[in-house]
Parts: C-alpha cells; sequence; structure tokens
C-alpha cells in the first residue's frame, strides 16, 4: 500500500464523540505529502482529568474550536478514498463513527488497517506494542506522544516500515 492516510484522535472523556483533536498524515507512493492538525470542540464538551493528564488539552483549549463536522470537512477532501490507518484502530474507528452518528454526516464506509495488529504479527517479542514502543523499534522517535500529529505521524512511520517487511 503505497497511499494512505494515517489518523490519530485524542478524546476529552469516555465517550468516544468526544474527539478534541485530530491529526492525520498523508502518504502518496511511500513519501509523506501533507500533515493535518485540528484541534475540536468535542460532544459532549467537558474534559476527564485523566484525558488531560493524557494529552495535556484542556476546555479552554477548545472552548472556541470547530465542532467536528466543520474539521471534517477540511479532512474529507484530503483522504478522499484512501485507506485509513491508525495504531489501535479499535479507538480511533469508532471515534469517526461515532462523530458522524453525533452529527448526522453519513459514513462513507471508510477501510481501515491497524498497525496495532500488525506490529503484533511482526513483532511479537517486542516488550509490548504500544506506539511509542513500535515506532522506536522502527526507527522513529516518537516525542510528543499523545499529541494527535505526532501520534498520527509515527503509525505512518511504522506503516511504510512494515510494508517493506
Amino acid at each position: 500500500m503505497k497511499d494512505f492516510a494515517a489518523i490519530d484522535f485524542e478524546t476529552a472523556n469516555q465517550h468516544r464523540s468526544s474527539v478534541c483533536s485530530v491529526g492525520i498524515v498523508i502518504v502518496k507512493n511511500d513519501i509523506i505529502v501533507d500533515r493535518f492538525y485540528r484541534l475540536i470542540k468535542p460532544n459532549p464538551n467537558f474534559y476527564c482529568r485523566w484525558a488531560t493528564e493524557c494529552h495535556g488539552i484542556t476546555f479552554n483549549d477548545t472552548v472556541n474550536s470547530p465542532l467536528f463536522p466543520d474539521v471534517w470537512a477540511e479532512i474529507a477532501p484530503r483522504i478522499a478514498d484512501l485507506p485509513l490507518i491508525a495504531h489501535n484502530k479499535s479507538f480511533d474507528e469508532p471515534c469517526l463513527k461515532k462523530c458522524h452518528e453525533v452529527y448526522d454526516i453519513p459514513y462513507p464506509n471508510y477501510t481501515f488497517y491497524c498497525t496495532l495488529q500488525a506490529s503484533r504479527r511482526y513483532f511479537p517479542k517486542l516488550e509490548n506494542h504500544q506506539l511509542h514502543t513500535v515506532s522506536a523499534h522502527v526507527g522513529y522517535i516518537l516525542d510528543n506522544h499523545h499529541h494527535a500529529l505526532a501520534d498520527a505521524e509515527a503509525c505512518a512511520e511504522i506503516a511504510l516500515k512494515l510494508q517493506m517487511l
């Protein structure tokens, strides 16, 4: 797969629709050609302490941010019909589906792949398969873990490395 979009969401609370940031990295012909990051006003709009401790985003950071439909209107043309890749698609794919549902946006049935699942197959002896561990294993140092764009970039680098194996 030479063309894809790596995607990562951060959420404000336990609700998958509470996306508060998104990072997208577009890869064409095995080269990163575009990066996109936005803060999003979450729905529902409240932050759990554990979420803020994880990613550092607070209510004040997103209170004036655009809602998901406005941000997705910027993203959708960028990803067009590209397959999406996430590290732990069992988190990111439901976030995307739930946001589409909450805002009554038709969901185009994106094809999702998972670097977490793939890394378990290709690197079974790693101590764990967390994003920072796998990215370091493939030679990419993730300096800003839980920043959606940094995580999407790490995911893209893992995907690029895995297709070379």
